[in-house]
C-alpha cells in the first residue's frame, strides 16, 4: 500500500513546474501543490537542512525531494526548462542530435567551416558582402564552425 506522503511527493513530482528563481526561506503563504527550488545554501526555517532539494506545499505541509541527474520541470513564469545535470540546475539549454520538424530533419549536426569569399577576376562587392553576412549568421548560430 502507498503512504500518504508518497502520493503528495508523486502528485508534486509528475509534469512538475516550479518557481523560477531558487529560494532560502519558505514564501509566507503557499498553494498546495506548489513546488520551489531551495537554495544550494543558507536554507532557514523550513528549508534549513533541505538546501538544494525541491519543496512542494501539501495539505500534510512541505514534502522535499532530491533532485536527480536528468531530472525536467518547467519554470511555472516563463515557461523555460529546467534539468538538472552535473549535480546542478540549467535553465533554457536543449541538448539534441537534430530537430524534426513534421518528420524533415531542419537541423542536424554542426558542419564545417565554409570559406569566405576570395580572389577571382570580378569583384562583386555586394554579392561578397551578402555571403559574408550568411557565413556571419550561420557562425553565430553555431551551424558551420567559425
Amino acid at each position: 500500500m502507498t503512504s500518504p506522503g508518497a502520493l503528495a511527493l508523486l502528485d508534486l513530482m509528475v509534469a512538475a513546474s516550479v518557481e523560477e528563481v531558487p529560494i532560502a526561506v519558505p514564501p509566507p503563504s503557499q498553494a498546495t501543490g506548489t513546488l520551489y527550488r531551495v537554495t544550494p545554501t543558507g536554507g532557514q526555517g523550513a528549508f534549513a537542512g533541505h538546501e538544494g532539494k525541491l519543496a512542494g506545499w501539501t495539505t500534510g505541509g512541505w514534502r522535499f525531494v532530491a533532485p536527480v541527474e536528468g531530472l525536467r520541470l518547467t519554470a511555472r513564469g516563463s515557461g523555460v526548462e529546467l534539468a538538472f545535470r552535473s549535480g546542478a540546475w540549467t535553465s533554457g539549454s536543449l541538448r539534441a542530435s537534430e530537430v524534426v520538424i513534421d518528420g524533415e530533419t531542419v537541423l542536424g549536426a554542426r558542419q564545417a567551416s565554409i570559406a569566405g569569399p576570395i580572389g577571382g577576376s570580378l569583384i562583386d562587392a555586394e554579392a561578397r558582402l551578402a555571403v559574408a553576412g550568411i557565413l556571419a549568421a550561420l557562425r553565430a548560430h553555431g551551424l558551420i564552425e567559425s
